[in-house]
């Protein structure tokens, strides 16, 4: 609903200058003036480019995708469709999924029901608010389609995968669900689960934080070198 490919201008500098690799970050429709597959369909057009002319305009065919929160989701969505359309998931050399959205019939702690009680950017309300506009009309049920929810899609045949997301986020059911389910398709997944981070906790600095970003530069740093 919210958000510009500026907003990460700075942090994809930083990727580029640190690993030399070429950042695209997608200005994709938003809700609710564009809702479901609006997004994802500008997402997997930006996909199929790349994977057509990215070695021609920067001198490489394969892609990391990666995004926080609606990014996340995104990411998520966008990956199974480059398997399932495109049929090129091996050109994906991974997905850094930070506390996605990939439940859309409302997890447990998107109601509420959360592990910790802590202060979050995120609440039921605002969630069914955002959820109703990207999906107008639809039962939760149906909103857990696979096409739309990635927590219910076959996940198999997909990169190696690394999900954050803090314990105080309404998004920590997504993540967990995602990546147990990413596990037990036989795909790699590297979690990190943060005691009593918010939604959007990078902007909170704390050792915890230091930490994720840390690991996160190695996450890249260990994906990129199998590809060399």
């Amino acid at each position: 609903m919210t958000g510009a490919p500026e907003m990460s201008d700075y942090a994809s500098v930083d990727f580029r200058d640190r690993f030399g690799v070429a950042v695209v970050s997608v200005d994709y429709r938003l809700a609710p003036e564009h809702p479901h597959p609006a997004g994802p369909d500008d997402g997997i057009a930006v996909a199929e480019w790349l994977l057509r002319n990215g070695e021609r305009e920067f001198g490489s065919d394969r892609l990391i995708l990666g995004g926080e929160s609606a990014g996340g989701y995104m990411s998520a969505i966008v990956l199974l469709r480059i398997r399932d359309e495109l049929h090129a998931a091996d050109r994906v050399l991974g997905a850094n999924l930070v506390f996605g959205v990939y439940d859309w019939g409302r997890s447990a702690s998107q109601r509420g029901i959360r592990a910790t009680t802590g202060l979050d950017l995120l609440d039921p309300v605002g969630i069914e608010f955002f959820t109703e506009c990207y999906l107008p009309g639809l039962t939760d049920d149906e909103r857990r389609d696979p096409s739309i929810s990635p927590a219910f899609a076959d996940l198999h045949g997909l990169p190696p995968a690394f999900m954050t997301v803090g314990t105080s986020d309404h998004l920590l059911d997504d993540t967990l669900m995602l990546s147990s389910r990413w596990a037990a398709a036989g795909n790699e997944v590297e979690l990190l689960v943060l005691p009593e981070l918010p939604h959007g906790f990078m902007a909170v600095p704390c050792g915890l934080t230091s930490l994720w970003a840390e690991r996160t530069l190695k996450w890249f740093a260990e994906i990129l070198g199998r590809a060399r």
